[in-house]
């Protein structure tokens, strides 16, 4: 596995163009490997995420099987006479291994907060969003034991809202993005209609339960909408 950072130079019409629309985002990271083939339902699972950190500091973060060339995203949305410094990969199988039970991290999550809801007796289930900071936390805190970690729990002195902040996980950078597709719709032919994705970008600590669950979780992705930058989990050291 391969973890691979690029920095965005946000002052190109390229750059802009590629962080305003997850599917050009897509089409871009998946063009950076030339042995997968668009819609190959047996391609490995390539995940990515985007980190604006300030205005002029955007990353794109890529976790992938085999190592990516980001030749073509240099010459639209980096520095091309300095691509050393707008993107690097690391082996990411090292790190992986390193993991075990115990060890703490702090993390980041991008992820797409959603459940199925029935609201009439009866009515097939729908995905809805969850929309409010505290559903939306609760959507990972359920998650957290089959993913292979648990999530830091503040002691009671740590609480500012006793029984609303009770772990050590922020919820931030939350809205609406999307993507459009052709409208199935037989009145609506030939038209294509909005396909909203909600985001949620998770901040924390955690502590490793399951190592390998762990592994699964940072290499397969958490929740759905993968393809528009969501699922991807990265860990950096504690402070």
């Amino acid at each position: 596995m391969h973890l691979t950072r690029f920095r965005f130079n946000t002052h190109r019409p390229g750059a802009r163009r590629l962080l305003s629309s997850p599917q050009a985002m897509h089409a871009a990271v998946m063009g950076s490997f030339p042995d997968l083939l668009p819609g190959d339902p047996g391609a490995p699972r390539v995940l990515w995420r985007v980190d604006r950190n300030a205005a002029a500091e955007v990353f794109l973060y890529v976790v992938s099987p085999a190592r990516p060339d980001l030749t073509h995203v240099v010459e639209q949305a980096g520095w091309p006479t300095n691509p050393e410094g707008t993107w690097r990969t690391h082996d990411y199988t090292g790190f992986l291994d390193g993991l075990e039970a115990g060890q703490s991290w702090a993390f980041r999550l991008t992820a797409n907060p959603v459940h199925s809801i029935r609201r009439k007796d009866g009515e097939p289930t729908k995905v809805t969003a969850h929309v409010t900071p505290r559903h939306q936390a609760g959507w990972l805190l359920k998650r957290q034991e089959a993913c292979g970690f648990e999530i830091v729990r503040r002691s009671a002195d740590q609480q500012l809202l006793p029984g609303e902040d009770e772990h050590e996980l922020l919820v931030h950078d939350r809205g609406a993005r999307g993507f459009d597709k052709p409208d199935p719709r037989p009145d609506r032919r030939g038209k294509r209609m909005r396909v909203p994705v909600v985001t949620a970008t998770f901040d924390g600590r955690l502590t490793v339960t399951d190592p390998d669950a762990l592994r699964r979780t940072l290499c397969a992705g958490l929740g759905r909408a993968k393809a528009y930058g969501c699922g991807l989990m990265t860990l950096a050291p504690v402070g």
